[in-house]
């Protein structure tokens, strides 16, 4: 049977993971009547903790807001998942996250049981993470001025500079933000343009928060935007490949930044935009499917240029 002291640590762990939780069920997960509860509380209190009893009808108890706790309680999950998201952070092209991500994990250790933090050590000492894109470097203090702005739906005033250095002036409603490629990327509504656009975080000089606020679609997912905008791009060359495969499938071999997939009867239409065709044909050289190129011709030489190339590093004879 768990100690009074386990249940007073378990009662803390419960009140850290909630905004607030009713006595019945704190008593109830702790195995204890509501007068023992009441006494869990108190010692918590003596110690410290800022414990606040709600009224109601059958009360309730949190953790007074912005308080700061003495113990730091985490699960062995909570710790990888800590260790790992830190790792993360020192990747991901945040200039001045780096010294945090060390000096946060520093005070995690402070304040972990030892098991816990050999545990922590090593999964940060151990792991590497291959970020084979060249990141774009990028002040953390523009990450969450989007992010808010994206929160608390307001829209924001932008001096953007697009990549030939000219710099415009939009408003604009942020629905989300995504991490690709080794660059982060705000997408919403540019008034501007008028319609769905996707704006570089390191390319923008400036932003103002407006006192408009607006409501994003619903349910929508600025990865999969972002996605699609990069791969319909105009580019030197148009194409249209008939897959002979099905949706799930054809997304599983391929990547969706490679265009837009459509469902044609029992095929999967794949329309794209690309500078290199023959670094196309390599793409779709390696499908275990059937394909036929649609458009333009010129893929379909690049393609019998790549499997000319294939025959003869077999060491197959020539036709």
């Amino acid at each position: 049977m768990p100690s009074p002291t386990t249940r007073v640590l378990a009662l803390l762990e419960l009140l850290q993971n909630a905004d607030e939780r009713t006595g019945p069920e704190l008593a109830r997960t702790l195995e204890v009547d509501a007068r023992t509860l009441r006494r869990y509380v108190t010692k918590l209190q003596s110690l410290g903790v800022p414990v606040q009893s709600l009224r109601g009808r059958y009360g309730a108890y949190r953790l007074m807001p912005g308080a700061k706790l003495p113990p730091l309680m985490l699960t062995d999950p909570e710790a990888v998942a800590l260790s790992v998201g830190l790792l993360f952070a020192k990747q991901l092209g945040l200039s001045d996250t780096v010294a945090g991500a060390h000096s946060a994990q520093a005070k995690l250790e402070r304040v972990m049981p030892p098991a816990l933090r050999g545990k922590l050590r090593a999964v940060s000492t151990a792991v590497q993470l291959e970020l084979s894109q060249p990141v774009a470097h990028l002040h953390s203090e523009r990450l969450l001025e989007m992010s808010t702005a994206a929160e608390q739906r307001y829209r924001v005033h932008l001096h953007y500079r697009a990549a030939d250095e000219q710099t415009t002036e939009r408003d604009f409603d942020c629905y989300g933000l995504a991490w690709r490629s080794g660059r982060w990327y705000a997408v919403g509504h540019c008034h501007l343009r008028r319609g769905l656009r996707s704006f570089r975080l390191d390319r923008i000089a400036s932003l103002t928060p407006l006192t408009t606020t607006f409501l994003p679609p619903f349910d929508f997912d600025a990865v999969r935007h972002l996605a699609l905008g990069l791969a319909t791009l105009p580019r030197a060359h148009a194409i249209t490949v008939r897959l002979q495969t099905t949706m799930a499938r054809a997304r599983a071999e391929l990547f969706d930044a490679i265009g837009v997939f459509h469902p044609l009867g029992d095929a999967v239409m794949l329309y794209s935009q690309a500078d290199d065709l023959p670094w196309f044909a390599r793409q779709l050289a390696r499908l275990s499917f059937d394909f036929e190129v649609v458009e333009p011709p010129e893929l379909r030489g690049a393609l019998e240029d790549c499997a000319r190339r294939l025959v003869r590093l077999a060491g197959l004879p020539l036709d």
